[in-house]
């Protein structure tokens, strides 16, 4: 399996008083990535400007930054339907994206959605977060630092500059390297933009002590929280049922202000098995949940307890 890291730039309406594309409110104009074999070395390098043809010119705040304007996107850029073929054809077959941070996967199925090319890139895609894999390799796992930040961390040399796809690519896959290879079996992430739309299409990927569920689509935030699938917990490892351990205070779930729910149960082969779900909203005013289900350390177990036991004290006004 090879790795793409790969990064993107894109534009946005550049006047408050133009209308907004909603079907494309962010548009692809630069396209990086470098390709990792299985060992995480470097193979080859895949770049494309891409000329606009939604948003006419490109945002100030965007220019200062990248550094590359509308006439030059007009004379060098290509379609992005071009583009996009050519990016998927030059991943192959057997790959799993890297990106630091999680936008630019969701941003890069819109783009390839508005131009009804999705079906190159099937969904959910299952992908790596590189900020995420930094953290848990040489943070807290839950601090979320900047892409510069990482590289002056590491020791990795500064060779090019930042904001530009190609580069941010290359310094993405330069922290890859350096990831415990721990944290590539069990930490891979979902994006979850092509979500499953009947009970028969929903979603279940297991990897290491970790489960990433995505439910079907139901009509309210209500509905998909209450469903029973949804609402399960078990161990990841072995699928037996958790249950609340002895003296736990709340419920089996506890809602969080973010509209998140957690969970804390004992698996009796396992130990404890942490929980989070998410209640997402489609761009058709759906909802679906993603529910994720692992077996936590006991830094893990530490924060998500305190967590829980907040979320119950504030419900109770202890």
């Amino acid at each position: 399996m090879n790795y793409i890291v790969f990064d993107l730039e894109w534009n946005q309406n550049p006047n408050t008083k133009m209308k907004i594309n909603k079907l494309l409110p962010f548009e692809i104009i630069e396209i990086g990535a470098i390709k990792l074999d299985e060992n995480r070395q470097p193979v080859d390098t895949f770049h494309r400007l891409i000329k606009p043809v939604i948003y006419h010119w490109i945002q100030d705040s965007i220019y200062q930054v990248i550094h590359v304007n509308y006439r030059e996107l007009q004379r060098k850029g290509i379609p992005f339907a071009d583009a996009a073929e050519e990016f998927m054809e030059w991943c192959g077959d057997d790959y799993r994206f890297c990106t630091w941070a999680k936008q630019d996967v969701m941003e890069l199925q819109r783009n390839m959605r508005y131009y009804h090319m999705l079906d190159l890139l099937p969904g959910p895609v299952v992908y790596y977060d590189v900020q995420k894999l930094h953290s848990l390799s040489f943070e807290d796992g839950l601090e979320r630092r900047s892409l510069e930040h990482a590289i002056e961390q590491l020791g990795i040399i500064k060779d090019q500059g930042f904001h530009r796809a190609l580069s941010d690519a290359v310094y993405t896959s330069r922290v890859l390297m350096q990831v415990d290879e721990k944290y590539l079996t069990g930490y891979e992430s979902v994006d979850s933009y092509q979500n499953p739309k009947e009970k028969e299409d929903e979603f279940i990927y297991v990897s290491g002590g970790c489960e990433k569920y995505i439910s079907r689509e139901f009509a309210n935030r209500e509905k998909a929280a209450a469903d029973r699938e949804v609402k399960s917990t078990h161990c990841p490892v072995c699928n037996l049922k958790t249950t609340l351990p002895p003296g736990s205070k709340g419920s089996i779930w506890n809602l969080g202000s973010s509209r998140v729910y957690y969970s804390l149960t004992a698996c009796p082969e396992h130990g404890t098995v942490a929980g989070r779900i998410r209640i997402r909203k489609t761009e058709q005013n759906r909802y679906y949940a993603v529910k994720t289900l692992w077996v936590a350390s006991e830094r893990e177990e530490i924060w998500m307890r305190q967590k829980i036991e907040a979320l119950y004290n504030k419900k109770n006004k202890v």
